[in-house]
């Protein structure tokens, strides 16, 4: 193949990132390209290979593989390959071969680098990396589709004033939008209703319209957020409807930006610490979606979002423990609730249900555990009414194998590493969690230390938790870009939870065990697993970056779902990123199965 620059140009014109850049710098970029032709079957590059370039499909077809030969992907036109072992050291992590014959264009390392330096259409599409200090978003930089609230209460302009103020009574709203046919006309708050209706000696049953304010000032779901401060401010309204094309899509009152001000993890914790009951408390986390939206729309890492999110929890739990305390009467003998699963790894988002378990004093007598029975269900259930919904599996202090004295968890902990059937490796996946959320902590001192040393120690149990971390697969697909679930209320979707982070929650899990890390939280498992050497420094900011980019993924569809008024879940649909958005996530998705692959076949592991 020998197309001549002007053919390349055009090519690029249709490829992105490469359509966002002005014509004047393409016509740079592509006179640096070569053409390469390969035949059918023929190597493009190989496992381990300092890698020539990024290579951009003309023509054809290229199937990469993993480090074991197990295909990856199909390529075809338009696809491009290989940027991701420039991005470190510049070795290929994974193999690729001509599926047919193929034509492709090759960009040389150093002007693929040279160009990320210097463009940043180039950086934004190929640096898969965080940033070291993740930027808040202010008001300035928020849209108002991250601030308002969609499908907002609405009504036609003869509804009568008395359905109105029924309107806001039962939404808790303080603002109608007044829509005749498909557009927006008025709107009518409840100072409208007071100062226009009851003061003027209007009926119950006069029209709406004769209160609202007629052809409100308005927004769109793109303007600033700023633009709303200044709107209300200049013209001391306190709602802006939000319209595309005229018809009513949102609204955002000074409620909402006060909201973005105010409600924060940190507020929440301090009404929980108020909370006199279970009622409170619910209507409480009742707030948790709204704080889990602002904070995704605010710009924060994902491990900060969850943190804060997961503060939460652990500060319900310990109220329900002292409201506990305070009906049943102090505890026979010290305990300690400790809490596993995400909430353990401080990994919660909108979607959580409870582990927990109780290690209690070993001077415990059998008499006791009428106390500690009673406790935990007081807990338990007061957890499921705040939301956080009793465990399917029945991992739960309420369970009487949960709750035991610390010489019995110990007894546990040398049972499950000594004999690790799939149940023992079930349980230690979620026990190696575990993380003290409040009494005496004296009780876990040492306990987790302990069993890491002893199961490192083990190659059967390493091995056994090795097969374990490989269950969940990510969700690959060879030609569609994904696999995604084919039947039932979730198809054509993607689970970002058990085919996103858990791959790499149970990857975290086993290195730490490999290396005796106490670290619970996953992000700071791969970190430490890089300082202690399980794992290569290279293989460790790639799987970082991967994992970066699918939690943060699942907060945003999850941040989405609640502006939209939906409950948050973890599926997907690919359809619902944007074609740049799906490429990056494939990729992350090929470093997780390449680190599943590599710790599978023995690779990565220390002795």
């Amino acid at each position: 193949m020998s197309l001549d620059q002007t053919a390349i140009f055009d090519f690029l014109r249709g490829v992105h990132p490469y359509d966002s850049l002005q014509d004047e710098e393409l016509t740079g970029i592509s006179g640096k390209f070569r053409c390469i032709t390969c035949d059918a079957g023929a190597p493009v590059y190989r496992l381990g290979e300092v890698l020539d370039g990024l290579y951009l499909i003309v023509s054809g077809a290229v199937e990469v593989t993993d480090a074991n030969g197990a295909p990856v992907s199909h390529l075809g036109p338009r696809n491009s390959f290989g940027e991701r072992g420039l991005s470190r050291d510049g070795t290929a992590v994974t193999s690729a071969h001509a599926l047919s014959r193929t034509e492709l264009l090759l960009l040389p390392a150093g002007e693929f680098r040279a160009l990320v330096r210097t463009l940043p259409a180039f950086a934004r599409y190929f640096d898969r990396a965080r940033p070291a200090t993740p930027g808040v978003r202010d008001l300035a930089e928020m849209r108002v589709s991250d601030l308002m609230v969609p499908d907002p209460v609405h009504c036609g302009p003869d509804t009568p004033l008395r359905e109105v103020a029924a309107m806001m009574r039962d939404a808790r709203v303080s603002s109608v939008g007044v829509v005749a046919g498909d557009r927006l006309c008025g709107i009518v708050t409840t100072r409208d209703l007071a100062t226009r209706g009851m003061a003027e000696g209007l009926g119950a049953d006069a029209p709406v319209s004769q209160v609202m304010t007629a052809e409100p000032l308005t927004l769109t779901p793109a303007d600033l957020g700023s633009d709303v401060l200044q709107l209300m401010l200049e013209n001391r309204i306190g709602h802006v409807p939000v319209t595309v094309g005229g018809r009513l899509r949102g609204i955002v009152t000074q409620t909402d930006l006060t909201r973005h001000q105010a409600v924060s993890s940190a507020m929440v914790i301090g009404d929980v610490a108020d909370a006199q009951n279970v009622a409170e408390l619910a209507r409480t986390t009742g707030m948790i979606p709204q704080v889990l939206a602002q904070l995704v729309a605010t710009g924060r890492a994902h491990d900060v979002i969850t943190r804060l999110i997961t503060d939460i929890a652990d500060a319900v739990t310990r109220r329900l423990l002292r409201l506990a305390e305070s009906e049943l009467g102090p505890p026979p003998v010290p305990y300690l609730w400790l809490a596993c699963g995400s909430q353990g790894r401080r990994e919660q988002t909108g979607v959580s249900d409870q582990d927990n378990c109780l290690f209690l004093h070993d001077d415990m007598q059998p008499e006791d555990d009428t106390y500690f029975a009673a406790l935990a269900k007081i807990v338990s259930d007061g957890l499921d009414a705040c939301g956080y919904v009793h465990c399917p599996g029945d991992m739960m202090a309420t369970n009487p194998r949960w709750r035991q004295p610390v010489r019995v968890w110990r007894q546990y902990f040398e049972g499950w590493v000594a004999r690790p059937d799939p149940m023992a490796q079930m349980l230690a996946s979620v026990m190696f969690d575990l993380r003290p959320i409040g009494g005496d902590e004296s009780l876990f001192a040492g306990a987790h230390a302990d069993t890491l040393a002893m199961a490192s120690r083990n190659s059967i149990f390493v091995a056994h938790m090795v097969a374990n971390s490989l269950k969940h697969q990510p969700p690959l697909g060879l030609l569609r870009g994904f696999a995604t679930i084919r039947s039932g209320e979730h198809k054509n979707r993607i689970d970002l939870k058990h085919n996103g982070v858990v791959p790499v929650v149970d990857l975290g899990r086993l290195y730490a065990i490999q290396g005796r890390l106490e670290e619970a939280n996953t992000r700071a498992r791969l970190q430490a697993a890089a300082a202690a050497g399980v794992i290569s420094a290279s293989g460790a900011r790639d799987l970082i970056d991967a994992y970066d980019l699918i939690a943060t993924t699942r907060l945003e569809h999850q941040a989405r779902q609640i502006k939209q008024g939906a409950a948050p879940d973890n599926f997907m649909s690919p359809a619902s990123l944007s074609d740049f958005e799906r490429g990056h996530l494939r990729d992350a998705f090929v470093v997780v199965r390449t680190m599943q692959s590599a710790i599978g076949h023995g690779r990565g592991t220390v002795s």
